[in-house]
């Protein structure tokens, strides 16, 4: 199902809550649509006072839906204006091959439920030492996984915590694990996952920033059956760099 564009602005991600008139300028739309969606209930907000208010983590997960629904050329749009934003930390723009090394890939993950899937790909993060918590990881993934399973068609899932867990990372990182069969993760049709992606972010910013990359690359038939196939660790990240690669030129 495609949506249309995926709008954003480079305007600061510190506040928790938005006014209209600030979330019509972070998305770059019309503060009368936004109030017509969010009578609707199309768009995550309440009353205060007779104004609208929107808490800031729950546009996040409405814009990480809007990403998973989306049409490539959309999500490159989306991209496109986050890297033209101004003041924007170098490590939040970081590519995918970057964000994930050869450290952080299990090839197989050994996991057969989904809770085992959670803790095997974060102790897997952890192996790169950029991870402090594994707790609080597990439990955000977790909690995040019950909100709205992460689980896509393809047998791909791309979890994270519900928000950023900054203090829990040196840096922002991504890892990978695939399972030697499918597992049940919440798809609501009861499709099986065998490819499994945890994004760790510092900022908001640059979790949807990786989120639309990440999107983009798994668009691509030949390169999840490449992932599928892999022989190890390096043969994965070798695929990964030479898909972003393309996918950049």
């Amino acid at each position: 199902m495609a949506t249309g564009p995926l709008p954003l602005t480079a305007e600061s991600m510190e506040d928790e809550d938005f006014d209209l008139e600030s979330l019509a300028k972070y998305l770059h739309l019309g503060a009368a649509q936004l109030a017509r969606l969010a009578e609707r209930g199309q768009l995550p907000g309440r009353k205060v006072a007779g104004h609208w208010r929107f808490y800031r983590p729950e546009i996040t997960f409405w814009l990480e839906q809007r990403i998973g629904l989306a049409e490539p050329d959309d999500l490159a749009r989306m991209e496109g204006v986050l890297e033209r934003a101004v003041q924007v930390p170098p490590d939040e723009l970081q590519s995918i091959t970057d964000l994930l090394p050869i450290q952080a890939i299990a090839v197989p993950l050994a996991a057969r439920t989904r809770a085992s899937a959670i803790e095997g790909l974060v102790q897997t993060a952890a192996r790169t030492g950029w991870l402090w918590d594994e707790r609080r990881m597990i439990e955000g993934v977790r909690i995040r996984e019950q909100l709205c399973p992460t689980a896509l068609d393809e047998g791909v899932a791309l979890m994270h915590p519900r928000r950023p867990l900054a203090d829990a990372l040196e840096r922002p990182l991504i890892a990978f694990g695939r399972a030697e069969s499918g597992i049940p993760f919440g798809h609501p049709r009861g499709v099986l996952t065998d490819l499994f992606f945890l994004l760790c972010s510092t900022t908001d910013r640059g979790h949807l920033h990786a989120l639309a990359r990440l999107s983009r690359l798994l668009s691509d038939p030949k390169f999840l059956a490449e992932l599928r196939w892999a022989d190890d660790a390096a043969a994965v990240h070798a695929a990964l760099r030479a898909r972003e690669q393309a996918l950049l030129q």
